[in-house]
Order: C-alpha cells, then sequence, then structure tokens
C-alpha cells in the first residue's frame, strides 16, 4: 500500500450499511475506515421497529425477490447474533371487510416457504377467543393467524457490526463530519472535521443524507432518493403475554405492537413523505394520534397521547418511485459503483432495511473486488457471530442463569436486560468493580465500558442507544450521567 494511502477502503456512514460494509471490507483483509458525522446509530438505524422480518405487507406490492432475501436473512442474523436478535410469534387478526381471509391465509403461506425457513414455527390459525393474544383485544376478533418473525435490538447491531470491524482492523471515527473528498491521482482525498485522510476507494452508505454526500464529493447521484418518515411511540405495557401483533387499518396501512423492554409496548410504524431537515427528527402529533387511534380500534384498552412515554421517528431512504402512496415505496436497495475510466471507485447505497443489511454489504464488498486487491478474502459474515453471540440460539436462557451465579448483585431483571445487550462480552465489565450506580442498575463499569468500547460519549448515546434505560431513568438521574460523562 502506498504510504501516503494508508487505507484500502474509506466508508462514510455509522448505520447498519455503513457499519456493516467495514465489517466485511475488514474481515476479508481490507484496511478499512468508517468515518461518522454523529453517533453510531444515530439516525434511521436506531429508530426502526426493532424486527428481523421478510415484510410480509411487501407481497402486496410483488416484491417477491426483497422477500425471500429478507427472509433468508432472518435466520442468518438470528444465528450471528442469538443475544440481540430472538423470534417472536405475532398474532394477525382477521378483520371483516379488510383483506380477506384467504388472501391473508396465502400470503402467510408464501411467507413461510419461499426464504428457506428451518428454525421458526410456521403459521397456524388460531381462535382469539381462546388464544392468550385475544384477551387484551377487544371483543368481536375470533379468527386470526399466528406466524413468526424475529425482534433486534437495532442500534446494538450497529454497534456490534462496528466494533467487529474494528477488532479486525478497521479504524472508526464517531463525530467526524465529511466536508469533502476528491479523486486525485487515483485515491480519494477526504477532509472532515477530525482531520485529513486517503483512502483507495470511498463508499458512500449515508442513508437519508446519501445524495448530500454525492454533493460533497462532486459526483452526480444515479438515483432520486424518496424519504419517508416512520413515527413509533411507547406506552406502558397493553399485555403481559410474549406475543407481538401485526394490525391491518381501514386506510390500507399495517402497524404492530410489540412487547418492549419489559415493561412497555412498541407501537408502530407510520409512512408520510418527509420535507423537512434531517438533523432532528420527531413524530408529530398527527402521527401520535394516528398510531393510538389505531391502536385503541384493536385493543380494549383505549390509547390516548397522554399515554405515550417516548416517541421517535426515523426517515427511510427508499429509492425514489415516479408516484405512489409511501408505504408502496420499494424497501429494495440499489449499489452504484463507478467505472474504472472515472478513477478511484466510488461505491454509492441507496435504500435497504435492517434485515438485509449483511446480504447488501456481502454484495457491496463483492463489487469492488476486482477494483480494490486488498479484499482477497472469501465471504465471511453469514457464519461468524458477532461480538457476544458466540452461543447457540437457544443458549440465551443458559447464559441469563450462569450471569445470575457469577454475578450474585445482579437482579433477574438486570441479568435478563445485560444479557440480552453484551451477550458473552458481559463478563468484560461485570467483573470489574461496579462502582457507582446511576439508576436501573446501570452502573459505573457499565458507562465506563461503553465509553472505552463502544464510542459512546453522552448520555443519549447511552441511555437511548446502549442499553435503552432512559425509559428508567428520572430527570435527576439523566443529569448525573450526563454530568459524569463531562467530568
Amino acid at each position: 500500500m502506498n504510504a501516503q494511502v494508508p487505507f484500502d477502503l474509506a466508508v462514510i456512514g455509522g448505520g447498519v450499511n455503513g457499519a456493516g460494509i467495514a465489517r466485511d471490507a475488514a474481515g476479508r483483509g481490507a484496511k478499512v475506515l468508517l468515518l461518522e458525522a454523529g453517533d453510531l446509530a444515530q439516525g434511521t438505524s436506531s429508530a426502526s421497529t426493532k424486527l428481523i422480518h421478510g415484510g410480509l405487507r411487501y407481497l402486496e406490492h410483488y416484491e417477491f425477490g426483497l422477500v425471500r432475501e429478507a427472509l433468508t436473512e432472518r435466520e442468518a442474523l438470528w444465528r450471528i447474533a442469538p443475544h440481540i436478535i430472538h423470534p417472536l410469534r405475532f398474532v394477525l387478526p382477521w378483520v371483516e371487510g379488510l383483506r380477506p381471509r384467504w388472501l391473508l391465509r396465502l400470503g402467510l403461506f408464501l411467507y413461510d416457504h419461499i426464504g428457506g425457513r428451518k428454525l421458526l414455527p410456521k403459521t397456524r390459525t388460531i381462535d382469539l377467543r381462546r388464544h392468550p393474544a385475544g384477551a387484551p383485544l377487544r371483543g368481536g376478533f375470533s379468527t386470526g393467524f399466528e406466524y413468526s418473525d424475529g425482534w433486534v435490538d437495532d442500534a446494538r447491531l450497529v454497534v456490534l457490526n462496528a466494533k467487529d470491524a474494528q477488532e479486525h482492523g478497521a479504524e472508526v471515527r464517531t463525530r467526524t463530519r465529511v466536508t469533502s473528498a476528491r479523486r486525485e491521482d487515483a485515491v480519494w482525498r477526504i477532509e472532515t472535521t477530525g482531520g485529513s485522510f486517503a483512502a483507495h476507494a470511498l463508499v458512500n452508505a449515508a442513508g437519508p443524507h446519501v445524495i448530500e454526500v454525492e454533493g460533497l464529493i462532486g459526483d452526480a447521484p444515479d438515483y432520486a432518493m424518496r424519504l419517508v418518515r416512520g413515527s413509533h411511540i411507547v406506552v406502558p405495557r397493553l399485555f403481559d403475554h410474549p406475543f407481538a401483533y401485526f394490525f391491518q387499518l381501514p386506510d390500507g396501512r399495517i402497524f404492530f405492537a410489540i412487547p418492549y423492554q419489559t415493561d412497555f409496548t412498541l407501537i408502530g410504524t407510520t409512512d408520510a413523505d418527509h420535507t423537512g431537515p434531517l438533523d432532528r427528527i420527531e413524530a408529530s402529533a398527527e402521527e401520535i394520534a394516528y398510531l393510538c387511534e389505531g391502536a385503541s380500534r384493536y385493543f380494549a384498552q383505549a390509547i390516548t397521547p397522554q399515554d405515550v412515554v417516548w416517541s421517535y421517528a426515523g426517515v427511510r431512504p427508499l429509492v425514489s418511485e415516479a408516484n405512489g402512496k409511501p408505504e408502496e415505496a420499494t424497501r429494495g436497495y440499489r449499489l452504484d459503483l463507478s467505472g474504472e475510466s472515472e478513477g478511484a471507485p466510488l461505491l454509492s447505497v441507496y435504500g435497504g432495511k435492517i434485515t438485509t443489511h449483511r446480504h447488501l454489504s456481502e454484495e457491496a464488498v463483492d463489487l469492488l473486488k476486482d477494483r480494490l486487491p486488498a479484499l482477497s478474502g472469501p465471504s465471511w459474515t453469514g457464519t461468524a457471530p458477532l461480538p457476544g453471540g458466540d452461543f447457540a440460539v437457544d443458549g440465551l436462557e443458559p447464559l441469563k442463569s450462569a450471569l445470575g451465579r457469577e454475578f450474585p448483585f445482579l437482579t433477574p431483571n438486570q441479568a435478563d436486560r445485560i444479557a440480552r445487550a453484551y451477550g458473552t462480552r458481559a463478563r468484560v465489565w461485570l467483573a470489574r468493580d461496579q462502582g457507582r450506580d446511576f439508576g436501573a442498575g446501570l452502573s459505573q463499569a457499565e458507562v465506563d465500558y461503553l465509553v472505552a468500547e463502544e464510542w459512546a460519549t453522552t448520555a443519549e448515546d447511552i441511555l437511548w442507544r446502549r442499553t435503552k434505560l432512559g425509559l428508567r431513568l428520572n430527570a435527576g438521574e439523566q443529569a448525573e450521567l450526563a454530568a459524569y460523562l463531562s467530568s
């Protein structure tokens, strides 16, 4: 490698696609630089519905290839990250006057059979008058369908991809905004708020900012992007069984209601075109009301905006369609690699979704192989566990029990949270002096670990992305954590 060009590949964007590409490329032998303007997963990648799923509703729009790809990835991701990903059984009530019963059953049959399902149980028809998931619902629901998908801690998925990239030799720089990049002597010269860098190839994986970054680097975008805002609300727990719900609405949209952080229910998402700034995305009052009204159509307990303890929103960058409703826009992705005559390679990533991030990353690195000799290794991410995920898919409960025995100061709820966040890596910081307690079991040892090993710098990074304990710490406790981090 040219001494003046320390990196083979620079990746702009610390969301799930950027972190996944950095991980894949580093593991194949490339020297990788990952640049993120804010915190890892600060944008879209921490604002999802927290699902690893095929996208049942995409079958209505004939996106069979996308659904097949996502369903195939579903179990692969569960195998490599069984701490942050686990299976969920979803209940879909049939509602007279909406999608017919035969159409739902046909869609679920396809869902069971086109994606190579091996470990997850298949769909079954249920009687909601006798099924546990029927109890919290309003009267009148009888027929339903129970099917499989998966839950994911989306922000931790990004962090663990970045961590694995680092452990394969990548350099990860957060809070480092790219201000310009230009080709010079077949090399990319990159200027950032944290210094100057050089790389033989560049990946633009900036998510909703992909077009903005294209402008910074002087490249004409190959695709227009449609920015669609998805909003979610969190309310106190509406049910105490382990099932999630897939609900239909009369306007043709769907939404989910999912068990969340033990004591809460997550409800979402909306689909609305987003035309405002991207620096702070929030759920609008109208979207919050829409989700409350939708949930109240199904649950016996009415839900109002006053019940919402937290809301969040993210902008999904979708490859633009000429027209159509936001919810009908494709969730597929496009990878565009510059021609050899243009000089140093530029690969731009348009679109994508969390479930397909690993396959997208693998495909992206495959595209770069012929142009970047350092990428000498074979594909590898489909079977290699993410940090902390080196145990069997049915090993989470034994891990929780083991942590409880080894560290008797943990309550059962703390052992559950920690095992689901860190997997086997929990022992790294649990074995230390725990220091002060910031509240809800968040110890100084855990905070110090997140700062030293997972790029956390602010209370928001820790409370809303790394741990989700922002739902539990009061304002005073959050202020104490912020003061500790700034000291």
